[in-house]
């Protein structure tokens, strides 16, 4: 990820990085998933997108769509898809919502 712009707006935002996160995530457990039922991926996509409420900046949700190049039949890849859709820890976080607070930092 880069800015070169200097922090000065373009790039990519905050909300990129949310769905950016999920996406990786699916795609690390795929490869993983895959392995652990003997399915050979040629290749594979993963492109997410969502949007976010502008007034209180919660998300909207966010779809990811995967792409896969591999010599299964579609039935085995459609069970890999809905095993890692069950188990990928990041969107299973996102789902389940969660809380963020700052903790008092600690003394040295």
């Amino acid at each position: 990820m880069d800015d070169r712009r200097g922090c000065r707006g373009g790039g990519f935002t905050r909300g990129h990085l949310y769905q950016l996160a999920a996406a990786g995530c699916v795609l690390n457990d795929l490869c993983r998933e895959a392995q652990a039922v003997a399915i050979m991926l040629d290749g594979v996509r993963v492109t997410a997108s969502g949007a976010f409420d502008t007034e209180s900046w919660q998300s909207t949700g966010i779809e990811y769509v995967v792409t896969i190049d591999s010599q299964a039949n579609p039935e085995e890849i459609e069970r890999l898809l809905a095993r890692v859709d069950e188990v990928a820890e990041i969107p299973k976080a996102l789902r389940g919502g969660t809380t963020v607070a700052r903790a008092p930092q600690k003394p040295d």
